[in-house]
């Protein structure tokens, strides 16, 4: 290995918290690691990395050496990539993490045109909803669907996230369609996550926001285990369009007080501050955004299906 080889060696230490972990995204035997390491430290004449049998911190000479030696990558992959010029070659692989059922229901078409447009890219994909830590897992990218409030990462927004009301015509046959904000009290909900504050936010037509207590009879943190519990019956949902559009389009699930509408959230692709993006991550996080747009498909098939229903 060369110098700027041990020097992003170095930086993967310190960004995946440890050797074993380096070694691991690096995949290299956790003493080869060391071992360059320690020859670093031998080079360079100072120790960068105090360990012990419990733990290992930066020293104060490794924090300065990992601040310039971020930067000094930095530069020299922005070098070699305006060097390179147009057309850019998009290849190496591509680690991301990307929510489960946004994931599954909608980045399969994205991906398959993106790695069909770039033969070389190769793609090492997360489907999850927990929350990683990029760097520690060593991802790239990912995409989130929240409020983002973590300060160390870099955001775009690719997407709106559109909320809608919904239930089965089973459920409504039975207890009766509500029109009204007390109407919809006393139904019986299917609520997206676990915690213990049990109200709807709906925004009505001159933009004033309006909370209603709701009865929670089922609690989960998935929307597609939701939005098939509301088509069988068991109660009123509010759950992304992009989750229940199509049961919409077959009938399966009726919109609910479409006068009104539920806050918006946003997907947004998620990389690590201070970092260079690649030309893949960074051309991958545009073709996103572009393809789904400010008004996605799955918006488009249930605006139809409200307004026929209007008609």
């Amino acid at each position: 290995m060369g110098q700027l080889e041990d020097m992003a060696m170095f930086v993967r230490i310190v960004d995946a918290g440890s050797i074993t972990k380096a070694a691991a995204q690096l995949d290299m035997a956790k003493s080869a690691v060391s071992r360059r390491l320690k020859d670093l430290e031998s080079h360079l004449g100072a120790q960068l990395i105090s360990r012990t049998t419990r733990n290992s911190h930066l020293t104060e000479a490794g924090e300065q050496y990992y601040r310039r030696a971020n930067n000094i990558l930095t530069e020299v992959d922005a070098l070699n990539e305006q060097t390179r010029g147009a057309p850019a070659r998009i290849e190496g692989t591509l680690k991301m993490t990307v929510p489960l059922s946004f994931g599954l229901m909608h980045l399969s078409q994205v991906i398959h045109e993106y790695a069909h447009q770039n033969p070389n890219l190769s793609f090492e994909l997360d489907f999850s909803d927990r929350h990683i830590d990029l760097i520690e897992e060593g991802y790239e990218l990912a995409i989130r669907i929240a409020e983002l409030k973590d300060s160390s990462y870099q955001a775009k927004r690719l997407t709106p996230i559109r909320l809608m009301l919904c239930a089965s015509p089973d459920y409504l046959s039975r207890m009766g369609t509500p029109h009204t904000l007390e109407e919809l009290q006393q139904h019986e909900f299917l609520q997206y996550g676990l915690n213990k504050h049990d109200t709807l936010e709906l925004i009505d037509g001159q933009g004033q926001q309006h909370t209603v207590a709701i009865n929670a009879k089922i609690k989960a943190t998935n929307g597609e285990f939701l939005m098939d519990m509301a088509v069988k019956g068991h109660g009123i949902t509010f759950i992304p369009t992009f989750i229940a559009y199509q049961a919409v389009a077959r009938g399966e699930l009726l919109p609910l007080l479409t006068q009104y509408q539920l806050p918006t959230l946003n997907a947004y692709a998620v990389y690590p501050k201070n970092r260079f993006l690649s030309q893949r991550c960074r051309y991958f996080i545009d073709f996103i955004a572009e393809y789904f747009g400010e008004y996605p498909y799955w918006d488009q098939v249930y605006s139809d299906k409200v307004s026929s229903s209007l008609n």
